[in-house]
């Protein structure tokens, strides 16, 4: 049996296991499925940016909405201001939208570096550190402030050490460490090493991410690094169940849930409809199901021509006959247990604002660093 993970007297996971946050996928439809599934979690939302947050911008108010029975709430965190982030959090607190504020250090995505935002960010170690200690300083002790970040840039601007031990004299409740560069993006293989390192050096819980893709990537995560909890991105693409694995390896069980095409189906139908239902609007939430299509069938026996029109749906009734149409009885395809899912790309230049490299100790906020919009 593994420890909590508690982060205040409010805001604990009974099981440490964390849903990254994915930009376009962890709203409250698909943490609804992942936190039924495995409901001792903690489940993060997509990036919220500082900005658009202050400024009250629709399409971010509604990313903040949780559900009426989600406990704690966590909202992700992204901004570059020091004074914005500082702003962004205070009205969390004192319009009491969240429980738990997660900082984004590790988005690799261009149009996040080349602002000085994500993963870019620790390189200017200072600019970090006042971000980190202006959070904590506006949550005022009332939620807690956690902090997301990659190894470093790239294999020649290694970040994570000094970045880790500023984020804990700040006073966050946890880091976690993401075990490859921002240049390596989502390719090749997860370096746990410096996640073990982490583990060793700082007093405060260190979270592990990078390839878990089934429960028992998990255990051998944390026995292998020491680390104190997990977090979850592209494991679970088209898979909330498996959080439900989770749950049943850290309490020492050997279940696993392989569902078939027809438990499948059904969850798919669901997903579908929790979104129609969070959008308020049928066409949209059909339009933002698409994506996970892929996912959900992933080594299932499925024809192209089917394939195709179930990822153009919709319609929930189009959904339906679709979905009828599927040889529901298959097993689940064992073959892709431990594969990759989403995104894949590998090696890449960093995309980074003009001189970002030459000054560590900058603080300067580069222009229109603060995103106006959130999430995917």
């Amino acid at each position: 049996m593994v420890a909590a993970l508690v982060l205040s007297p409010r805001v604990r996971a009974d099981l440490p296991f964390v849903l990254a946050p994915m930009a376009g996928i962890t709203n409250v439809a698909f943490r609804r499925l992942c936190r039924e599934a495995g409901p001792a979690g903690l489940y993060i939302s997509e990036m919220i940016t500082s900005r658009a947050l202050v400024e009250r911008n629709d399409k971010t108010l509604r990313l903040i909405r949780f559900g009426a029975d989600e406990k704690p709430r966590s909202i992700q965190l992204y901004g570059v201001d020091p004074v914005v982030v500082s702003a962004a959090v205070r009205m969390i607190v004192e319009e009491d939208l969240a429980d738990h504020v997660d900082l984004n250090f590790g988005c690799p995505v261009p149009k996040v570096t080349r602002k000085g935002g994500g993963a870019a960010l620790p390189w200017r170690i200072d600019l970090f550190a006042d971000i980190v200690e202006s959070a904590v300083r506006a949550a005022g002790g009332a939620i807690p402030v956690t902090v997301k970040m990659r190894i470093g840039l790239d294999d020649e601007h290694v970040t994570y050490r000094e970045a880790a031990l500023r984020a804990q004299d700040a006073g966050v409740a946890y880091v976690a460490l993401h075990g490859r560069t921002a240049a390596q993006f989502y390719g090749g293989t997860a370096d746990w090493e410096p996640i073990a390192e982490l583990a060793a050096l700082l007093d405060i819980p260190v979270l592990g991410n990078g390839d878990i893709w089934e429960a028992d990537d998990a255990l051998r995560m944390m026995a292998t690094t020491g680390c104190a909890g997990v977090v979850v991105g592209r494991g679970c693409l088209g898979r909330p169940w498996l959080f439900a694995d989770l749950s049943a390896a850290f309490t020492g069980s050997s279940t696993r849930r392989m569902p078939g095409l027809r438990a499948v189906a059904a969850i798919m139908r669901r997903h579908a409809e929790l979104l129609a239902q969070w959008l308020t609007d049928e066409p949209h939430g059909l339009a933002d199901f698409r994506k996970h299509v892929a996912w959900y069938l992933k080594g299932f026996s499925v024809g192209s021509e089917l394939r195709s029109s179930l990822a153009s749906v919709s319609s929930l009734a189009e959904l339906d006959r679709l979905l009828a149409r599927l040889e529901l009885d298959q097993p689940f395809p064992e073959a892709v247990l431990g594969q990759p899912r989403g995104r894949t790309s590998g090696q890449r230049p960093v995309a980074l604002p003009d001189g970002w490299l030459r000054d560590r100790g900058s603080r300067i906020v580069p222009l229109d660093a603060e995103l106006a919009h959130s999430g995917g």
